[in-house]
């Protein structure tokens, strides 16, 4: 199995002179199973980068999978090109809305109104379908499987787990660890510290001894009081967690947009730092455009 960063910046693309080495683009992860089936997560502005790569290699068959509709994670999918292309055949997985109680094939629609974007969907030329996922109810698309998991994000937020032959990777989408609404000494605290606790070991769970994972690292310790409930986690909070899970590797993405590449790499190795080297400790990695990993 093979996995390739296209988009690690977080809420908007953030093109420069200061980010340059990590990307600008916004999320898309290439997977390709060991009989190489694509799988896409998430359609940010870098599918369209890994659009034009796949246009050597035609007819394309994609499974997208979207872990949220905000924008920074759909916004490149009207610019996926091999849509365009009769031949061609494009499946799009990703969580039901309960807000406008329809599927994930309103991803499209609503990106595709005349007054906001040139293209219609029904001039699409690809065969074009979409699965709205019931989650923890693992998808076999070619020799790998996929299984959702419900995180927490201000919006339903699917992670993915990908198995394939023994190999695995997990992806968060956004993800902020949950927390006690409750003061310790009010009456509902020992309760819901109860749930918290549960939604904890289910997400660990799914988790549990990945070769790759890949988490949403947007913040620093000392930046997260001030963006809680903003539904993103912190470079320390990933650390101890793919130690708690036994992760092979950790991968940081979703990078804060402001942060430059210099800052980038300063703030992470702090966390490194903070967090000390242990025995059996996964290594430590920050996302860039272009890192490949084989598993």
């Amino acid at each position: 199995m093979k996995v390739k960063f296209w988009g690690v910046r977080g809420s908007i693309p953030s093109p420069g002179p200061h980010t340059v080495r990590y990307g600008g683009n916004t999320t898309c992860i290439e997977v390709r199973s060991d009989d190489d089936t694509l799988i896409i997560l998430d359609g940010g502005t870098g599918i369209f980068p890994l659009a034009q790569s796949l246009l050597a290699r035609l007819p394309v068959a994609a499974n997208i999978f979207i872990t949220h509709t905000h924008w920074d994670h759909i916004q490149g999918l009207p610019f996926f090109t091999p849509l365009y292309i009769p031949g061609n055949s494009v499946t799009i997985h990703g969580a039901h809305d309960i807000i406008s109680g329809q599927g994930i094939g309103q991803v499209m629609d609503v990106q595709l109104q005349y007054s906001y974007f040139p293209i219609r969907e029904a001039e699409l030329r690809a065969a074009i379908s979409y699965e709205t996922l019931t989650v923890g109810a693992p998808v076999v698309v070619g020799d790998a499987s996929v299984t959702s998991t419900l995180l927490n994000h201000p919006v339903i937020n699917l992670g993915y787990r990908i198995d394939c032959n023994g190999k695995s990777v997990f992806f968060t989408g956004d993800h902020e660890p949950e927390a006690n609404i409750y003061e310790p000494e009010d009456e509902g605290y020992a309760e819901y510290q109860h749930h918290v606790e549960q939604k904890q070991a289910g997400i660990e769970a799914a988790m549990r001894g990945v070769d790759v994972l890949i988490v949403d690292s947007s913040y620093t310790v000392e930046e997260y009081p001030a963006k809680r409930g903003w539904g993103h986690g912190t470079f320390d909070g990933a650390i101890a967690q793919a130690r708690r899970v036994g992760a092979k590797q950790l991968v940081c993405t979703h990078h804060e947009p402001t942060r430059s590449d210099d800052e980038l790499e300063r703030v992470f190795a702090a966390a490194v730092a903070r967090a000390g080297r242990c025995p059996g400790d996964p290594e430590f990695l920050l996302a860039y455009e272009g890192l490949e990993i084989a598993i």
